[in-house]
C-alpha cells in the first residue's frame, strides 16, 4: 500500500468516525439546547461539537492501536470493549475536570487551587452528565468496532448498508 493509499485510508477513517462522534456530541447538545431553554438560557456551538468530535475520534482511532495487556488477550471480546470503555470514558472525565480547572484558574488563584475547587463548582452535573454520554458514545463505537473487527473489512457496511437482495446476489 502506498502512501498516497495510506493517508487516503487514514482521512476517510478519521471523517468516518468524527461524523459518529459528530452525531453523538450533536444529540447530546440538542438536549443540553432543549432543557436549558426551559430556563431561557442560551447555549451551544456547532464548531465545538466539530472540534470535540474530531479530538475525540483522531484519540480513539490511536488509542485502539494501544494493547491492554496479555492477561486480556485471554478474555472474551466483550471484556476488552468494557476496558476500553472505561478507559477512555475515564480519561474524558480528567480532561473535562482540567478544562474547568484551567478555565477558573483565575478566580481560584491558579490552577492548583482552581482543580481542587473543580468538584465543588456548580458545572459539576454537566461535567457528569458530558462524561456519562460521551462513554455512551464510546460503548456503541467499541462494539461496532469490535463486530467490524469480527466481520471483516467492510463488514458492518454489508450488514447495515447492503439491500438484502444485493447482498443474496453476492453469495
Amino acid at each position: 500500500m502506498g502512501i498516497q493509499e495510506k493517508l487516503k485510508h487514514e482521512l476517510r477513517a478519521v471523517v468516518l468516525v468524527t461524523l459518529f462522534f459528530a452525531a453523538w456530541l450533536g444529540a447530546l447538545m440538542g438536549l443540553k439546547i432543549l432543557i436549558l431553554e426551559d430556563y431561557q438560557i442560551s447555549f451551544g456551538s456547532a464548531s465545538a461539537v466539530l472540534i470535540g468530535a474530531l479530538v475525540l475520534a483522531k484519540v480513539v482511532l490511536i488509542l485502539e492501536h494501544v494493547p491492554l495487556g496479555g492477561w486480556q488477550r485471554n478474555q472474551a471480546v466483550l471484556m476488552e470493549v468494557i476496558l476500553r470503555t472505561f478507559l477512555y470514558a475515564f480519561g474524558t472525565f480528567v480532561v473535562i475536570l482540567l478544562e474547568k480547572a484551567f478555565e477558573s484558574r483565575h478566580e481560584q488563584g491558579g490552577f492548583g487551587p482552581a482543580l481542587m475547587n473543580v468538584f465543588q463548582h456548580r458545572d459539576m452535573p454537566h461535567v457528569w452528565a458530558n462524561t456519562i454520554c460521551v462513554g455512551g458514545a464510546l460503548l456503541f463505537y467499541n462494539l461496532l468496532s469490535a463486530l467490524n473487527r469480527h466481520l471483516g473489512t467492510g463488514g458492518l457496511a454489508r450488514v447495515f448498508l447492503i439491500h438484502p437482495k444485493e447482498d443474496a446476489c453476492i453469495e
